[in-house]
């Protein structure tokens, strides 16, 4: 049996990147503890560490012209993330953003490479405005690549002042516009272009765009909930006209998501491809040649679709073979130049993650990074099945189930594990932590329940506001279903989850007591009336989306929250959570522990100083986990 530490040093890397050359490539692995930026030349040959941080970086992006890269990189989980320059040949890493109170969502290099664009909140907290900036030159100083500030950082220009939550998905081919989005909620959004030419200056004078001049052009108005999502721009079309239009995946005329043409002049929406019963997840598009790849999200595994829109006739185009990836699951697609070559990232039940490079053409696929299991066999790991467990109103719950390697009938423990959101979905990717309880002995179960996304747009708003409880009633049913299974010890089951699995977790112990031997609750939402009012100013009006308003809602959001029934919890408790948590302030923790200690419970509690919304240091996700082992072993 190995340790948790063993486990939690199994590597993953992800979120590829080519380089301008086609030949280097960025990505990010945790080799250190925490994702930081990597880059190699070759397949499988040795990476180079180019940022050498106690921070997680977010994701890195590859100038399209130069040896340099932007990233981001926040502080002790408090998600206002700042954008820094890397220059790959000297190894300088400037901070261009220097806002620290403020949060910066990346939009993109323009094609040239001069200029990159993000949203913020530096003005109002509560929404995000439209910034571009141009690209800051490195200091010739001697900084090393631990460097966290620039000497001078360029100004970044304040283009178009939102309202709400916007962020960008890219420049057009002639970097004269912005696509824009604009969420009202996780299944409700908006698309808009905004238009970066000032008269005769054109895109060259960026610096001078009075924001009090631009407008967005509205591509998609829409009654009710409608998802327009993953937008690309499409090339231009060999006639030099500019972009006709985008790709996007919707749900505007299905319940599930469809891959779509917008055509720009009309304002027209033709479907290009369904994905019958399953979600088309998102589509990466080269907005040169119109090759490209999008994803079905069939029952939580990916199926990949690749080829090449026909430059005459955008809604119409060839297929390539698909790649032959290993996991099941895929995405984060980066295209080389020409996009004759695309890395993506791949992981699964028993595969963890790497970066895989396929030629497009032939469907070839070559590793490129080899992310190491720690010493442990990948023969030991163990791989789900799909289950589908009828809830209390028939509908069919899907989940994913794991046994560990040896059972004896009706004598094995169970984790069932809850996924938050709640519009998110389990699927079937690699886990340590599942992995190290498989080996200890312990079942593992993973419910898709009412309310998560994958399942189409009716199924994930069966538990909007008054129908909150009925998938924590789905929860039931699923443990119900685990004390009738042959290798289930039906008096050893506990319940584990993350942020809004965490409500889940809470709701679960105190709504069906009887069913519980221990309860996990990590950055959990205790009491929606104080989670409404603590959380990011910029996050609260998607909340209410979901949740219901403090407004409209308040007796009913205290009615159903866990701390108002603590009186009913019997199980044994574990809290965990983040200091600096800006999504799930760290009060809920502190209201549900001191409650269920008056209540006689037996209750643990640990809070890291250093953490947000969940634990990205390996030193607290060691120490985190322990102490869950810990616990599990002793109450269940």
């Amino acid at each position: 049996m190995y340790d948790i530490e063993r486990y939690l040093n199994v590597r993953s890397a992800y979120g590829a990147s080519f380089g301008p050359d086609g030949e280097s490539l960025s990505f990010l692995m945790n080799t250190t503890g925490v994702p930081q930026v990597w880059t190699l030349e070759e397949p499988l040959s040795w990476p180079e560490q180019r940022t050498f941080t106690d921070e997680q970086v977010s994701f890195a992006s590859w100038s399209p012209e130069r040896s340099e890269l932007i990233f981001g990189m926040d502080e002790g989980g408090n998600e206002r993330a700042q954008l820094f320059r890397l220059d790959a040949e000297t190894g300088v890493i400037e901070n261009q953003t220097q806002h620290p109170d403020s949060k910066h969502r990346w939009g993109g290099w323009s094609h040239d490479g001069e200029w990159f664009a993000f949203t913020s909140n530096r003005r109002d907290e509560s929404v995000f405005d439209v910034y571009v900036q141009r690209r800051a030159e490195g200091d010739a100083d001697g900084q090393n690549s631990t460097a966290r500030e620039s000497s001078s950082p360029a100004d970044a220009t304040l283009v178009f002042e939102g309202d709400g939550w916007l962020t960008l998905s890219g420049w057009s081919p002639d970097d004269s516009k912005l696509l824009v989005s604009k969420a009202y909620s996780n299944f409700d959004q908006d698309l808009y272009v905004l238009d970066l030419e000032q008269g005769d200056g054109g895109v060259t004078d960026l610096e001078s765009i009075d924001p009090d001049s631009t407008d967005l052009e509205h591509l998609t108005p829409h009654e009710g909930d409608v998802r327009y999502q993953s937008a690309s721009w499409a090339p231009i079309p060999p006639d030099g006209e500019e972009s006709p239009g985008l790709y996007l995946v919707t749900d505007c005329e299905s319940d599930t998501l469809e891959l779509a043409y917008l055509d720009l002049e009309t304002k027209s929406l033709e479907t290009v491809a369904s994905g019958g019963e399953w979600n088309v997840d998102g589509i990466a598009v080269d907005d040169e040649t119109g090759r490209f790849v999008y994803s079905r999200n069939v029952e939580g595994y990916t199926d990949l679709t690749v080829g090449e829109f026909d430059p005459d006739a955008p809604t119409t185009f060839e297929t390539f073979p698909e790649p032959d990836l290993p996991g099941g699951i895929a995405g984060g697609v980066s295209f080389g130049p020409d996009a004759e070559r695309f890395a993506v990232s791949t992981s699964g039940d028993t595969i963890n993650t790497n970066v895989f490079v396929v030629d497009l053409e032939t469907g070839e696929a070559e590793r490129w990074t080899a992310a190491p299991t720690a010493g442990i066999p990948r023969e030991s790991f163990r791989e789900s099945t799909i289950e589908h467990v009828e809830s209390f109103d028939e509908l069919e719950v899907p989940g994913y189930l794991t046994l560990p390697e040896s059972t004896e009938e009706g004598a094995t423990p169970v984790i069932v594990d809850i996924h938050g959101g709640p519009e998110s979905q389990r699927r079937p990717s690699f886990s340590s932590v599942k992995q190290y309880f498989l080996n200890r002995g312990y079942a593992y179960f993973e419910p898709n329940v009412r309310g998560s996304a994958g399942y189409g747009s009716e199924y994930a708003s069966l538990d909007d506001v008054e129908k909150r409880m009925d998938s924590v009633a789905d929860i039931r049913a699923c443990v119900e279903w685990l004390q009738d299974h042959p290798a289930i010890d039906p008096d050893r089951i506990a319940c584990k989850g993350g942020s809004y699995g965490g409500f889940m977790v809470l709701a679960a112990l105190t709504e069906y007591p009887d069913l519980w031997a221990a309860g996990v609750d990590v950055v959990g939402i205790a009491n929606f009336v104080t989670f409404l009012e603590n959380t990011g100013d910029w996050r609260r009006k998607l909340r209410e989306a979901e949740y219901g308003s403090l407004a409209d809602n308040r007796e009913f959001l205290a009615e159903i929250s866990p701390i108002n029934n603590v009186e009913s919890l019997e199980a044994p408790l574990f809290v965990l959570h983040g200091e600096n948590d800006p999504r799930v302030p760290v009060g809920e923790a502190e209201q549900i522990v001191e409650q269920a200690r008056e209540q006689g419970v037996p209750v643990r509690k640990l809070i890291f100083d250093d953490e947000g919304h969940g634990f990205s240091k390996l030193d607290n996700r060691i120490e985190a986990y322990a102490e869950i082992a810990d616990f599990l072993d002793e109450h269940v």
